[in-house]
């Protein structure tokens, strides 16, 4: 077995290359730590968070307003049956455009025929009664004259000849209605539009009493879409065209999609069709669009921007950028030493996606955009680099962190970048 002096030898060599690589690695570890060093303001070695900004430039601005809308149909008939019977043919081919006149349904004819027959009958019948008492009263005039017989046989032919006409005149009507209900049989369009599904098949049993609904058909060429603004919204904007010299149903109305894109025509804003609603005090609004593509269809929801005025001297936000509360919009400018602060801003509307400040901001400042969820306590330094809004998913702000060059804001960025290359050398002495 080995004795214990050659384990207590090892054991004494070794001791003093121990304690150097423990004093070694303490060296290390606690210069950075103690030298508090230029990486941040407090010490603590992590850097300002980066945030992205845009520069207050004022600017003339058109303010817009949008509002929630529905679409509708320029001109709308609703299809339905006249006569009863059973439908024997429909003409028409669904959702396709349609003329006024042209026929959409066929009703089984033949009862309306053979009334028809039967109304001509009876007029000839009348007919024939009326000449004879024609005829007859025409005897009488001389004979009365003669006295051979009395004023009394006279009169009473001439009453009949009356009665006969007469009986001639509302066989004539029975004969019309009998060829109006005949032609009620073809269903035909009251308007020209496109036209929706068919809302009975062949052989349907079809009532005029009940008017049953056949087919809608409406006219998309144009539209109309309905939205609600607020009455004292609608006065500012009647002052508003009337100070520029426009007319009051001149006003631009521009309709966005649901999935935000912005039809190229614009529409005309009708003031005739007002209502004001006593219960909110809003006030329903109708504007005329084209719609040669026929993208816009009945009761489809959109949003409207309607053109309020123009500001000379406003400045443009990101939506992002503005906090509404009931106690007022604010926004986060970039102070001194790069602290942001809350600053309260008046907002006078909207232009595109962008907020339309009006108040509250000097020329030159910085508004914070983006970043807000890396920022650290308040009164914390941040790190301000120029907001670009295509870069979704990496905003300038990201990329900043990660140590790009062009993050360098003044007296931001450059200072953490310092302090972090200068551990190294620290360490090293």
């Amino acid at each position: 077995m080995p004795t214990a002096a050659p384990v207590r030898l090892r054991l004494r060599l070794l001791l003093p290359t121990l304690v150097a690589l423990l004093l070694s690695a303490c060296g290390d570890g606690g210069a950075p730590a103690g030298a508090g060093g230029p990486a941040g303001p407090g010490g603590g070695g992590m850097p300002p968070a980066a945030v992205g900004v845009v520069d207050v430039r004022p600017e003339a601005v058109a303010v817009d307003s949008e509002l929630p809308g529905r679409i509708e149909a320029l001109r709308s008939a609703q299809v339905r049956a006249r006569v009863n019977g059973v439908v024997q043919q429909r003409l028409f081919r669904e959702g396709s455009d349609v003329r006024p006149g042209q026929p959409l349904y066929r009703i089984d004819p033949a009862p309306y025929q053979a009334a028809l027959d039967s109304a001509q009958a009876t007029l000839l019948k009348a007919e024939a009664a009326a000449a004879q008492a024609r005829l007859t009263a025409e005897r009488y005039r001389p004979l009365a004259a003669a006295r051979a017989i009395s004023d009394q046989d006279l009169a009473n032919a001439e009453s009949a000849r009356r009665l006969a006409e007469a009986d001639v005149a509302a066989a004539r009507a029975a004969l019309q209605t009998a060829r109006i209900n005949l032609g009620y049989t073809q269903v035909t369009a009251p308007i020209g539009g496109r036209i929706g599904r068919a809302l009975v098949t062949e052989g349907a049993l079809v009532s005029a009493a009940e008017a049953t609904p056949l087919a809608l058909i409406q006219q998309i060429g144009s539209v109309y879409v309905n939205f609600t603004q607020s009455s004292a919204e609608l006065q500012r904007l009647r002052r508003t065209a009337s100070a520029g010299g426009a007319a009051a149903g001149s006003a631009t109305v521009r309709v966005v999609l649901d999935d935000g894109s912005e039809l190229p025509q614009p529409g005309r804003l009708l003031f005739s069709d007002l209502g004001v609603d006593p219960s909110s005090g809003q006030v329903t609004l109708r504007a005329e669009l084209p719609n040669p593509e026929g993208i816009l269809l009945p009761g489809q929801y959109v949003r409207v921007r309607l053109a309020q005025a123009t500001l000379p001297a406003a400045v443009r936000i990101p939506q992002q950028a503005v906090t509404r509360t009931q106690q007022g919009d604010t926004v986060l400018v970039v102070g001194e030493g790069n602290v942001p602060q809350r600053r309260p801003v008046a907002v006078a509307g909207s232009s595109g996606t962008a907020w339309v400040v009006t108040g509250g901001l000097q020329p030159g400042e910085r508004v914070i955009v983006d970043g807000f969820q890396k920022m650290m306590a308040p009164g914390a330094p941040v790190n301000p680099v120029p907001w670009q809004p295509g870069a979704a998913g990496k905003p300038p702000a990201a990329a900043a962190e990660a140590g790009a060059p062009a993050a360098g804001g003044p007296g931001g960025a450059s200072q953490p970048a310092a302090g972090q290359g200068g551990a190294k050398p620290a360490a090293g002495g």
